[in-house]
């Protein structure tokens, strides 16, 4: 009797884990639809948007085949299949940009914000209606690059065929399957050597930076230390009162990883912050500490969001799209989270060209190409 009680209490036991392990499945695999619809969603409009704002062109079938493909899981399973809407305004450009994920909830919305913040996905069940995002105190004058000669500019120096490089990387799988690559530029001393762009991008097509950001995120606390703004040797402000151990964690830390805090994943994806429409602050700041500051590395674009959270208070003055201008580097554009938060662990969009303007900075020790210290 006591046998088939216990046995009969395991199979009710299996029961109900197995009922509960399909439930959590279920949950996750609507999660993960609606997170794969604010990615959908932010690409559209973060890649149209900042091509156009920078003088180029972008269709949605190029983002598609592009930006939408080879994407992590499990997001690459659905994304192709959700439905999207381009919705424009009186001025022809982009309003937001919708994806329907679920029958019983409102699309997920990237909303266009402007020229100097582009787009910014907007949270889980936001209602649907009019949108608009400007995002203020960030009106800084974006010029239209000029002209430049487009096509391949074929360049050798100490027997290098440049040209014949650039070509092999643009080619399918020209470095190995499945490998794609959609610009090629070399410089040295300031001279273009080599330059090259597959079909679909012209020279002036800002792209996605992914975590080049975080080096972009870097050179903006580089920036304010210079001016006197920041200390990276002091607080990073974190914790929720003075006693709070967090408050040992210094901009230095962060800046290198080095918080001691917990993070989801290593890799730290920060899907909710990313796709999800949740808040930088919700989202990087509040995770808990386990081990000393400046003991221990781990990969965590809650760090490099954290750091740029520092210095928050000097973008009012110094907006990034300002600092970019005085690079030169006036086709990149770094996107907020809905609240106008920076998102500089990823979602920024330069061009090569821009990158490159970046790099000559480092290379001459903190000045920009017209002999101005910007970095300490």
């Amino acid at each position: 009797m006591i046998r088939t009680a216990l046995a009969a209490t395991t199979l009710l036991l299996a029961a109900v884990s197995a009922a509960a392990q399909t439930q959590q499945e279920a949950l996750d695999a609507r999660y993960n639809r609606a997170l794969a619809a604010g990615y959908k969603a932010l690409m559209l409009c973060g890649a149209i948007s900042s091509a156009e704002a920078n003088g180029a062109e972008r269709s949605a079938e190029s983002v598609i085949e592009w930006e939408l493909v080879g994407i992590q899981t499990p997001f690459d399973a659905v994304v192709a299949e959700l439905p999207h809407e381009i919705v424009r305004g009186p001025s022809g450009k982009i309003a937001h940009v919708a994806v329907r994920w679920a029958e019983d909830m409102p699309p997920r919305i990237a909303v266009y914000r402007g020229p100097q913040t582009e787009c910014a996905v907007q949270p889980l069940g936001l209602p649907e209606g009019p949108r608009s995002g400007a995002a203020p105190g960030l009106a800084v004058s974006r010029d239209i690059l000029p002209p430049k000669e487009e096509g391949m500019m074929p360049g050798g120096r100490a027997g290098l065929d440049l040209a014949a490089s650039v070509k092999r990387a643009l080619a399918p799988d020209g470095y190995g399957k499945g490998v794609r690559t959609t610009r090629v530029l070399v410089m040295h001393e300031g001279t273009t050597l080599a330059d090259g762009y597959s079909e679909d991008f012209a020279w002036r097509t800002p792209q996605r930076t992914w975590s080049v950001a975080k080096s972009i995120a870097a050179t903006l606390v580089g920036a304010a230390v210079y001016r006197g703004e920041a200390d990276v040797n002091a607080s990073a402000g974190l914790g929720l009162a003075d006693n709070d151990p967090r408050r040992a964690i210094t901009i230095d830390h962060l800046l290198r990883m080095a918080s001691g805090r917990h993070s989801d994943t290593p890799g730290n994806r920060t899907d909710p912050l990313y796709f999800g429409g949740a808040s930088m602050e919700e989202v990087a700041l509040d995770w808990p500490l386990i081990a000393a500051p400046g003991s221990t590395f781990r990969y965590a674009n809650n760090d490099t969001l954290a750091a740029v959270a520092s210095i928050k208070a000097t973008f009012a003055a110094h907006p990034p799209a300002e600092f970019f201008a005085k690079l030169g580097m006036i086709g990149t554009v770094a996107e907020t989270d809905w609240q106008g938060d920076y998102v500089l662990s990823s979602q920024v969009w330069a061009t090569a060209d821009d990158l490159a303007g970046l790099r000559v900075v480092d290379l001459n020790d903190g000045n920009n190409p017209s002999g101005t210290r910007i970095l300490p």
